[in-house]
């Protein structure tokens, strides 16, 4: 019996390992990712390295269009023109956040995964750039724009 709940533990820890971002580390490649124009804004989008919902991703749109995914240990960035801007995220529910971008502004929005009735909601929320520049630092950035 010892046996077999080992096994079923190896088995849980290798699905919820496998549900983290792959990518190269945001810090290795922060420095070849071009600056902002002048005429756009950027929105980093990125979720924490926690076990707390890990299976659970969801697409992110912005303003109506499909721009990445939430995944566990994750980070990429969008260019956007200034104006408002709909963040939307959905699971079982869809939820949404609402800004203002400014013209060579960055924005952070973290993600992050909260209980729902039959499964978790990812929820997204403005975050200052002092916090979210050191907690994207050992994330997976999985945006196409920087990658080699």
């Amino acid at each position: 019996m010892r046996a077999v709940n080992i096994t079923i533990a190896a088995i849980v820890f290798i699905l919820l390992t496998g549900c983290a971002a792959t990518g190269p580390l945001y810090s290795d490649i922060s420095a070849s990712i071009p600056p902002v124009s002048a005429n756009k804004g950027r929105i980093y989008f990125y979720r924490s390295d926690t076990m707390f919902g890990a299976a659970i991703t969801s697409d992110i749109s912005l303003n109506g269009k499909v721009v990445g995914k939430s995944e566990r240990a994750s980070v990429f960035y969008v260019d956007q023109a200034p104006g408002n801007c709909v963040v939307s995220t959905s699971t079982e529910v869809e939820k949404q956040l609402t800004f203002t971008l400014a013209a060579n502004e960055t924005r952070y929005v973290h993600t992050s995964v909260s209980m729902g009735v039959l499964v978790g909601r990812i929820n997204a929320k403005l975050v200052n750039a002092t916090e979210a520049k050191s907690e994207i630092a050992g994330l997976h950035y999985i945006g196409a724009q920087a990658q080699k």
